[in-house]
């Protein structure tokens, strides 16, 4: 096995050699700060959990055994963090719409694409925990249907499924927002 692959250096970190754990933090802290962030929309939160996150994959390193990619073990990780973030706090995402036309007051009417894209970003967060992660997972942070369906312990058509219904969801959503901007 190349030393340099993550799966080499997560297997020195479980054999007890804890400071390659800063090679992994090189490679990793940025798309999970943007894992993160598209999923609660905080950016200081979102900072916080990458370094929990870190100090859990220590915790838990006897858990890794080096078979698959180690990308789906720490996106494993990562979800369960933030599902326990969200259980600490009992923050639940809502899909309540009454919020939009208040946030729409504030913004400029005028369609851009940089409108379209904050007009995404708010959709998403209308969508359930579990669609918009099945969302980040495949679209912003381009892990494969596999790896994903791996890391929910279910099948790659399962999550082929639930990638189509959250598309369809979030083009509902964005149709609607555009909808009430346009009032």
């Amino acid at each position: 096995m190349d030393s340099s692959t993550d799966n080499a250096i997560m297997l020195k970190v479980k054999s007890g050699d804890l400071e390659k754990m800063g090679l992994l933090f090189e490679r990793h802290h940025r798309p999970l700060f943007g894992f993160y962030y598209r999923m609660c929309q905080d950016a200081e939160l979102s900072e916080d959990l990458v370094q929990n996150l870190f100090l859990r994959m220590i915790k838990y390193r006897h858990t890794f055994t080096g078979e698959g990619k180690f990308t789906s073990w720490m996106y494993h990780l990562a979800r369960n963090l933030l599902a326990d973030h969200y259980r600490k706090k009992k923050k639940m995402t809502t899909d309540n719409f009454k919020e939009v036309e208040k946030l729409w007051e504030e913004e400029a009417a005028q369609e851009t694409k940089e409108e379209r894209i904050r007009l995404l970003e708010k959709a998403m967060q209308y969508l359930s925990d579990d669609k918009r992660e099945v969302l980040v997972l495949s679209r912003y942070q381009g892990l494969r249907y596999q790896e994903i369906a791996d890391m929910q312990n279910t099948s790659e058509a399962n999550i082929k499924v639930k990638v189509y219904r959250a598309l369809r969801e979030l083009k509902e959503i964005f149709q609607k927002l555009e909808r009430f901007s346009a009032l």
